[in-house]
């Protein structure tokens, strides 16, 4: 038992180097200036246009959903008009940049890695080295600039979607008061909560990127490879996402409210 824990450790250890390695090489290629316009017009209109349906319906239910459970334990108290203000700060530090982050990759982190991982198994990656082309450069570069670029957007859309729907479910259903409702929302609702988000979400596309570009063009030969890759690459990002949002809502509360 113990050896099987420490190989464990060890190949996650490994795995966690790699993609560090992997990390440093696409910084490197950022501020090289090696990415093509059009390959990274095309990476952001897949991953942050066509991702936009999936976020708005995740932040409107989410908001609403927020909203109703909120106000059932609020109206116990007859402080319904603080509803929204829950909500507003609800999805913008925490459940906004989290489920955006999650939604995108169970959608784009799959597609990602069974790409590249079907272009390993047919070896179009081997290719690209043969003709001096470097993988990174063209293939990780513009989808993990991508990512990182688009889930910042998909994040402010679902936190704004978010609070339109509690807005409309508080107003039009629960009949609180609307002006008392968005003064209260407007009050205690901060730009330090705004910024949290955003930055968490910058964070979440980088951990996307990396841990599904890495998953494809490390999987193991054939289609079963493909297909472990990409379910590793959903899996491990998500656990990832949570995992930091611990730490980041620490971190980032810290330097945000007490600097």
């Amino acid at each position: 038992m113990n050896g099987f824990a420490v190989r464990w450790v060890t190949h996650w250890l490994e795995g966690l180097g790699r993609i560090a390695l992997l990390g440093k090489e696409v910084i490197v290629s950022i501020f090289a200036g090696r990415t093509e316009g059009r390959d990274l017009l095309y990476q952001l209109y897949f991953i942050g246009v066509k991702s936009q349906a999936v976020v708005v319906i995740t932040g409107a239910f989410t908001g609403m959903v927020m909203a109703a459970q909120t106000y059932f334990q609020f109206h116990r108290v007859r402080i319904d008009t603080a509803t929204l203000a829950v909500v507003s700060v609800s999805m913008a530090s925490e459940l906004g940049p989290v489920l955006t982050g999650l939604m995108v990759a169970g959608r784009v982190g799959a597609a990602l890695a069974a790409e590249l991982g079907t272009m390993r198994v047919t070896e179009q990656i081997d290719a690209l080295r043969t003709l001096a082309s470097h993988p990174v450069d063209y293939l990780v570069l513009p989808r993990s600039l991508a990512t990182i670029l688009a889930l910042p957007l998909l994040t402010v859309e679902s936190i704004a979607i978010g609070i339109a729907a509690g807005y409309a479910l508080c107003i039009d259903f629960l009949g609180i008061d609307p002006a008392y409702t968005w003064h209260n929302m407007i009050k205690y609702t901060d730009v330090q909560d705004v910024e949290m988000g955003i930055i968490k979400a910058f964070v979440y596309g980088a951990i996307i990127a990396l841990v599904s570009c890495y998953k494809g063009m490390t999987c193991a030969e054939g289609a079963e490879g493909v297909g472990r890759a990409t379910t590793e690459a959903v899996v491990f990002s998500s656990i990832t996402i949570l995992i930091s949002n611990f730490f980041l809502t620490l971190f980032l509360n810290r330097v945000l409210w007490l600097s």
